[in-house]
């Protein structure tokens, strides 16, 4: 049996940063182990090639979504995460957003002060090497590349401009931490018009140090445990199915993520008692909230028809599609080379808000939403994904089986409390509002979904209901908390036993304020220094 100091299972976003910085003392060895495969392919370095990426089964795990009221978009909802090295960090939108001081500090006030704003801003600071170069809270030297959004046009331009209108600063830098409601070009983790995966910003610089070792295409089951102490992590080679055993000297570190977390807990023995024992696992540890208390964005496209043929919407099909691929190849540039989303804007549901609780991602580009499976408008359009950014409506999601091949069923019970349901309401309000705006008027014909029909509370509600999807931004399924009921301790360990912490988005009890990629890489660096506080 193999062993070494750390086994960290899963390559994503936060297992690349934190092999990445555990590494970093030579006299510990570190294991990473990555399901999937190494993530090598021109569709992960190219941009754009996430629209194919996440319909890769090989490259994607797809969780079905149980139904709830309905979904007119798509036959049965899936949320995709990454099946490689880099993880979802592989197969996003690329969009880099830090979230605001004051989610830090309210993830503080319920765990402790290690993930307030003036560690996580730090470690921000020290993992970022942005385009715009340093300043007192942003960094320049660190191993994730960041670039502004450079495809700018009259109609980008008109995007932007209908912020200050709103009363949104124009900012060249979104991400500066001041909380103010604003709007500009996103900052994406591309980097000469290719994606910095998590992998490729912290794992490829740091494959030689020979204390790292890389398991890929290995399948985590489950922790094993000597009494209520962590040992070693069961694992199945995917080409062979053949079972084996990986040991920890110190400890085991689930990075599995939020959907994959807690399953790989509750086939450990920790979980909830009752099904546990449905599926004969003999139980290890109760906890009862492994695998609820998720928290998901609930996103919402509004979408225009354009006057003016500024889009992208020819820009991904036919010829056109063909032409840019290969300009792609040729120069590293043109719509390939861009993120899922031009402009970022994050607005006050009202003026008694006390900081912003919407985002807009605006692009110049719009779906089709008539048809079967997602496609692009022919004549040109422009588009928001919008959703408000803290909800609280809960979901859970929980193992099948025993079998850690079968994934789990995802029960999200979107926009259920009256809270939701209101900022939903005003954030289809705002959007409208901005489509309105003296900049864009002149280039917009119409609006085309919702659409001018969808009036009353009720029919955007249900528009809602059957066209929304998911954020991608899962949070809260192993929740950290300073409270015994809590899955997770303040330090990142499993509360019941020893040897076993958890550190990806599962842990946070609150969305932080927009998209998740960064705050996770954040929180790994973080995580780090308290691992090596011990």
């Amino acid at each position: 049996m193999q062993a070494f100091d750390y086994v960290i299972v899963g390559a994503g976003a936060a297992g690349c940063v934190l092999a990445h910085r555990l590494s970093e003392d030579p006299s510990v060895t570190v294991a990473l182990i990555e399901a999937g495969g190494s993530g090598r392919t021109p569709l992960v370095s190219m941009p754009k090639g996430f629209a194919k990426l996440m319909q890769d089964v090989k490259r994607t795990w797809m969780y079905k979504v149980a139904p709830e009221k309905g979904n007119a978009f798509r036959e049965s909802e899936q949320w995709q995460r990454g099946r490689m090295m880099g993880g979802s960090s592989a197969i996003n939108g690329m969009m880099y957003v830090r979230g605001q001081p004051a989610d830090y500090d309210e993830i503080a006030a319920q765990t402790s002060d290690d993930w307030s704003w003036k560690h996580i801003g730090a470690a921000f600071k020290q993992l970022e090497s942005h385009e715009l170069g340093a300043d007192p809270t942003r960094g320049d030297r660190g191993p994730l590349r960041l670039t502004l959004a450079n495809r700018r046009n009259a109609l980008t331009e008109a995007m932007v401009d209908a912020g200050p209108t709103m009363g949104l600063t124009r900012k060249t830098d979104v991400n500066a931490p001041d909380g103010d409601p604003c709007i500009g070009y996103a900052t994406r983790t591309i980097f000469r018009g290719q994606r910095q995966s998590a992998a490729r910003a912290f794992i490829d610089p740091i494959r030689h140090r020979a204390n790292l070792t890389i398991f890929t295409d290995m399948l985590v089951d489950k922790v094993n445990f000597e009494g209520r102490r962590a040992r070693s992590v069961a694992v199945i080679a995917n080409e062979t199915g053949q079972a084996s055993e990986i040991q920890a000297r110190r400890e085991v570190i689930l990075t599995a993520g939020a959907m994959a977390s807690p399953g790989i807990l509750q086939r450990s023995g920790i979980g909830d008692r009752a099904l546990l024992q449905q599926l004969g696992i003999p139980l290890v540890h109760e906890s009862p909230q492994v695998g609820r208390r998720m928290l998901e964005h609930r996103c919402v496209m509004i979408q225009w028809r354009l006057r003016v043929p500024l889009s992208d919407n020819t820009a991904y099909s036919g010829l056109r599609l063909l032409g840019n691929v290969a300009r792609y190849f040729l120069t590293r540039t043109g719509p390939m080379s861009s993120g899922a989303f031009e402009i970022g804007a994050w607005l006050k549901s009202s003026p008694k808000a006390a900081r912003p609780d919407i985002q807009f991602l605006v692009a110049p580009w719009s779906y089709d939403m008539s048809a079967a499976s997602a496609a692009l408008d022919k004549a040109p359009g422009m588009s928001i994904a919008a959703y408000p950014l803290r909800p609280s409506s809960q979901g859970e999601i929980h193992i099948v089986s025993r079998d850690p091949r079968v994934l789990p069923t995802v029960k999200p019970n979107y926009v259920t409390t009256d809270e939701d349901r209101a900022l939903m309401l005003d954030t289809i309000r705002l959007a409208r509002q901005y489509g309105e705006q003296a900049s864009l008027r002149p280039m917009i014909e119409a609006e085309t979904f919702p659409g001018p029909q969808c009036v009353s509370d009720a029919d955007i509600l249900d528009a809602c209901e059957k066209f929304g999807m998911c954020g991608y931004h899962a949070v809260g399924s192993c929740r950290m908390g300073n409270d015994a009921e809590s899955v997770i301790d303040p330090e990142l360990r499993v509360r019941g036993v020893d040897g076993l912490r958890v550190v990806d988005t599962s842990i946070f009890p609150q969305i932080p304020s927009g998209n998740t990629n960064g705050p996770t890489m954040a929180m790994a660096w973080r995580a780090a220094d308290v691992i090596r506080r011990g």
